[in-house]
């Protein structure tokens, strides 16, 4: 289960030596994510992921990212993201937050 997006950190500019890699990882919106593990196992290079089902709210993990960045307000999506049972609580409380 994908929980939330992995955000990067100013540790990225130190090993790429280019101060604004930050910026530019997030205006790609394309940041990666965490999945949560619910049944504990092995996972190879070359394994195949199945998508057994998606959050009513289709949400994706790009509107997370562009929610927490704050890029436009969106009481609708606001709304949506803090209902999402799969985020962190603590997401969930940002979300809130910002009503």
């Amino acid at each position: 289960m994908v929980t939330q997006p992995r955000l990067p950190c100013y540790k990225l500019g130190i090993r790429f030596e280019k101060p604004d890699i930050v910026k530019q990882f997030l205006a790609s919106r394309r940041t990666g994510f965490y999945f949560r593990v619910l049944q504990e196992g092995e996972v190879g290079a070359g394994d195949t992921l199945e998508l057994v089902n998606r959050d009513d709210n289709n949400i994706t993990v790009a509107n997370i990212t562009q929610l927490y960045m704050r890029e436009e307000h969106n009481p609708e999506l606001l709304y949506r993201a803090a209902q999402l049972e799969a985020l962190p609580k603590s997401w969930r409380d940002y979300f809130n937050a910002l009503f």
